[in-house]
């Protein structure tokens, strides 16, 4: 039976679509924001659970996803599956979205669906497959060529989470947490159009509160609210901690500093 692949949709805009050059663009990102762990090079370095990057073209949020994802460098071959969680940009959303295909493409190659877990999300509340909410959804793409970097094989269960309660996320969560085999990633933005120096004092404010684990949060504070509200209260549970690690706007980068949008980059231990 022929598999079903799920294509890159914002390749060519987002992140080059030529294999080389995202491959460059990726290690520049990387090695551009080391996390302390490279700099300082612990005997025993702290890996991850969860990581909160942001989802905008790299140029713009790049370097402060990377400063995320460097964290994974001493764990990278423990981690064989990724739990990828982030809004729906493109279709109205009740729920959770599951793309129905076998496996996500990137001008880096394959990856492939963990159809074992996808079989045992069939059963929660508010999950769907709804592979409209994925065909042109940037916020989980974006974040492939950084895994696929770092992480080489693995396996991925994609969501991409409308409106939804945080608990029901958080059940979603609860169901796939596993051991330091899985690692969870929330793609969010932060504050979106606003003069820089405003958008600086909400992303602060809006920092604070996910390092609290206060939810919930709303979608003018960070447009994945509702995988992240689904996050905080998951780690609030199990007494875990969250790090703000670098928080930047689109006017720190290449931007303009009149509507700015903001990014996080944040680690969960």
């Amino acid at each position: 039976m022929e598999l079903i692949v799920r294509e890159p949709a914002v390749a060519g805009m987002f992140y080059p679509e030529d294999r080389l050059q995202l491959e460059a663009e990726v290690m520049a990102c990387l090695q551009s924001n080391p996390s302390q762990n490279q700099l300082s090079a612990p005997l025993n370095p702290r890996c991850p659970k969860a990581l909160i990057v942001p989802h905008a073209g790299y140029v713009y949020s790049g370097g402060v996803a990377a400063r995320a994802y460097n964290l994974l460098r001493p764990c990278a071959d423990r981690i064989r599956r990724v739990v990828l969680l982030g809004p729906a940009h493109r279709v109205p959303l009740q729920g959770m979205a599951l793309p129905g295909c076998d496996q996500f493409s990137t001008p880096l190659g394959l990856v492939t669906i963990d159809q074992q877990a996808v079989a045992q999300l069939r059963d929660c509340a508010e999950v769907q497959e709804y592979p409209l909410a994925h065909a042109q959804e940037h916020s989980l793409e974006v974040q492939l060529p950084f895994l696929q970097t770092l992480l080489g094989e693995f396996t991925l269960i994609p969501i991409v989470v409308g409106h939804c309660r945080s608990e029901v996320v958080a059940e979603v969560l609860e169901c796939l947490w596993g051991g330091e085999e899985t690692l969870i990633v929330i793609s969010t933005d932060l504050s979106h159009f606003h003069a820089y120096q405003d958008a600086q004092h909400l992303d602060r404010s809006t920092s604070e509160l996910i390092c609290q684990l206060q939810e919930p949060l709303m979608g003018e504070q960070a447009c994945g609210c509702y995988p992240l509200n689904g996050l905080l209260r998951e780690l609030k549970y199990r007494q875990m901690n969250v790090e703000l690690l670098e928080l930047k706007n689109s006017g720190d980068t290449v931007g303009s500093r009149d509507r700015v949008v903001g990014y996080g980059a944040y680690a969960a231990f």
